[in-house]
């Protein structure tokens, strides 16, 4: 299956597995919306009403549901011939990393996939490094790599970095709460700089790169290069956005390390990676220059990034839905922004 490059069509039968979650709706619209023959993988005891709201959005957009659990190997080996899937995308998260063994197994029998893009949507697993427990998700992405890559099947591995958001250290999906209306927690010294993707482009980019013959068998880097900022730049850029000037609490390295051992899972992983990016600087502490590397931009420079300041704008909308305008604004464009407590965090992993 891996002596000859597998060629994809335009419209490659694409099975995502995970697209309830967080980053897996943006790449099954982004699918959907380039035209793809798009099916849904989605587990029967799925009823979260959030979920099963995604699912009702999706499939009226045109995606084909299947019902069933990428653990079941037989079933998988079933779906991927009776569909005749070309490209499959995992999404999926948290304790299920290690499920994806059985997808590769599958994946493999059947022998007709020409693609397979497993669960990453973040930092390069093989050169990051952080601490406990972000470490352990780690250390299961690379074991799946490590299958993917002894089992012949074509892949490309997205490394899209850090979600365009306000990063909360204890929050799995940051874009899941508004930046702060209060005080701003500055990791360390504040100056680290990482960069921010919108999900929207991380669901655009994966559906260009996963047609892609340049990214067969390789690591897909998202590095917008106007999208790369640290924490002081985030907080200097949501006060112009609100016209306020907010109080910054410094959260020392201490202070984080603590966190990764206090906190319960998933928000100490999330702490964990917070430590690895904003102290440690794990997405800009290596160059590009294996031969398995490629970056998102030069691979497609005609297509833009969405910008940081563009996304606080839609934060900005959202405060304005949410929070209650007085008669006397003093924002910049005349609104006066309140300041509640922050929203209890949301985890979603």
């Amino acid at each position: 299956m891996c002596n000859k490059v597998p060629v994809l069509l335009e419209a490659s039968r694409t099975m995502i597995t995970g697209s309830t979650g967080f980053i897996g709706h943006f790449v099954a619209e982004a699918c959907l919306d380039r035209g793809l023959p798009t099916y849904l993988l989605v587990r029967p005891s799925q009823n979260s009403p959030s979920k099963a709201a995604t699912i009702r959005f999706l499939q009226n957009k045109g995606a084909t549901i299947i019902h069933g659990c990428i653990k079941d190997q037989k079933l998988m080996e079933k779906v991927l011939k009776e569909y005749k899937i070309e490209v499959v995308i995992s999404t999926i998260g948290g304790n299920s990393i290690l499920d994806q063994l059985v997808l590769v197994e599958a994946i493999k029998a059947v022998g007709t996939v020409k693609r397979f893009l497993p669960s990453e949507f973040g930092h390069d697993v093989d050169r990051a490094n952080p601490v406990e427990p972000g470490l352990r998700m780690y250390n299961e992405k690379r074991r799946v790599r490590r299958a993917v890559e002894g089992s012949g099947i074509p892949y490309t591995y997205i490394c899209c970095n850090s979600i365009a958001a306000w990063p909360y250290h204890y929050n799995t999906h940051p874009a899941d709460l508004l930046p702060p209306l209060d005080e701003f927690l500055i990791y360390g010294d504040g100056t680290v700089k990482a960069y921010f993707v919108a999900g929207s482009d991380i669901g655009k980019f994966t559906v260009k790169a996963m047609n892609d013959v340049r990214t067969l068998n390789k690591a897909v880097h998202f590095r917008p290069p106007n999208n790369l900022l640290n924490i002081n730049e985030l907080a200097s850029l949501w006060e112009e956005k609100i016209g306020r000037t907010l109080p910054r609490i410094i959260m020392t390295e201490d202070d984080l390390l603590t966190a990764t051992k206090e906190l319960p899972i998933p928000a100490s992983i999330v702490a964990s990676f917070t430590h690895d990016i904003f102290i440690k600087g794990c997405q800009i502490t290596y160059s590009l220059d294996k031969p398995s590397d490629v970056e998102v931009c030069s691979l497609y420079p005609e297509a833009p990034f969405q910008s940081i300041d563009r996304c606080f704008d839609d934060f900005i909308q959202k405060v304005l839905d949410a929070a209650k305008v007085t008669s006397k604004p003093t924002g910049k464009d005349g609104i006066l922004v309140t300041t509640p407590k922050p929203e209890p965090p949301v985890i979603t992993a």
